[in-house]
């Protein structure tokens, strides 16, 4: 049985939002430069947990890492993080460089194929789809893939103070999960700019571990809910700074130790003591590739039909953080790579089982115990 609508076009509800799963066109041409029967668009923990599954289960994925896609290096957000200590398997911590390079040597044991371009092009209208690397963008030539996935995450936004590139990560992080609980911001001084419900969660979450938590806010109220509102102005190791705002990361050239920031209704300004800033700002999810063939949310993330990785067009999935505005974390972006893996192979196995031009020996045969079919 498969595990998504197969392509009849009936909407699937995601919260309030509806999904419509439909059929691109008939079967187009394969690539004669290369032809894959999976593509995978990303290379953080989602594009190497799906080429891990897929790869074992001898489907030869493609995995494009980018060449500074989205303005990361290979690996995604986190290579970008010093230490990681939320991470299954790591009990003394791992630096995000190691722990991508530690994905991508496993993504190469199975098989994977993984290749240092960007893709800058894709057409989802028919099956296979067609794809081409960046520079080449405006060429016949095109390469194909039966399916794809996209894993190209998303990047938070931050305000780019003087300052902020000699302390990121050195005292300034955009995740106050991942990061809150590393010794350098323990019992000191921290703040977070933002005024909304995910700045009220981080400030509330930072005071388990700082000293005092500072709430930098450009308004004279909060865009927060009226319940998360009143928890963080009531919290006695919060202080909300109205109408403030940062204009410069300071500190001893190695660590941050204090922020500039400024009244903007009074002009005053000063130098508040921090030694932690977190951004709480919002995301940008990396969907310009697909913004225009596949159906988005109002923030921009590629919708899913729930409890699946499938998009809106049937053979296209996502994983990680292009399609999650709510965790955003390295494990549940490993766990979609698995699902996408997993719907993406079933998909291809039930397809090869209907062409009457393949062997039914040379059928791809899923594990059935993946996707629950034992359980039937």
């Amino acid at each position: 049985m498969s595990p998504i609508p197969n392509g009849n076009g009936n909407g699937v509800a995601n919260g309030d939002a509806t999904v419509n799963v439909v059929e691109p066109k008939g079967k187009g041409e394969k690539s004669k430069k290369q032809h894959s029967q999976v593509v995978i668009i990303g290379s953080g923990p989602a594009g190497h947990t799906a080429a891990i599954y897929l790869a074992r289960a001898n489907l030869e994925p493609v995995l494009y890492e980018g060449m500074l896609a989205n303005g990361f290096a290979p690996g995604g957000q986190l290579t970008t993080t010093t230490e990681v200590e939320n991470f299954p398997g790591f009990p003394d911590g791992v630096t995000g460089t190691e722990m991508m390079d530690k994905f991508r040597a496993q993504s190469e044991r199975f098989g994977t194929k993984i290749i240092t371009e960007t893709i800058a092009r894709v057409d989802l209208t028919q099956r296979p789809f067609k794809y081409w690397t960046e520079g080449e963008e405006e060429e016949e030539e095109f390469m194909t893939a039966d399916t794809i996935i996209i894993a190209t995450g998303a990047s938070a936004k931050r305000l780019f103070l003087p300052g902020e590139e000699t302390y990121w990560q050195s005292g300034i992080s955009a995740c106050a999960v991942c990061d809150g609980a590393v010794p350098i911001f323990r019992n000191k001084p921290l703040a977070v700019i933002g005024g909304g419900d995910s700045a009220a969660e981080e400030a509330t979450y930072l005071t388990k571990y700082g000293s005092h938590v500072y709430v930098l806010v450009r308004r004279d109220e909060l865009r927060a809910s009226k319940i998360m509102a009143k928890r963080l102005v009531a919290h006695p190791k919060v202080t909300v700074l109205w109408n403030t705002v940062a204009t410069e990361c300071k500190g001893d050239g190695d660590l941050l130790q204090s922020l500039a920031i400024k009244n903007v209704k009074t002009g005053e300004e000063s130098d508040l003591q921090v030694n932690g800033l977190f951004y709480a700002i919002g995301h940008e999810p990396a969907t310009q590739l697909v913004k225009s063939q596949l159906e988005l949310d109002v923030d921009g993330y590629i919708k899913t039909v729930p409890g699946t990785a499938q998009t809106s067009i049937k053979g296209v999935f996502a994983a990680g953080d292009v399609q999650d505005k709510k965790y955003r974390q390295a494990i549940t972006s490993a766990g979609s790579g698995c699902m996408a893996a997993l719907e993406a192979e079933r998909l291809i196995s039930e397809e090869e089982a209907d062409d009457d031009s393949i062997a039914a020996e040379d059928v791809h045969v899923p594990a059935e115990h993946y996707m629950g079919a034992d359980k039937a």
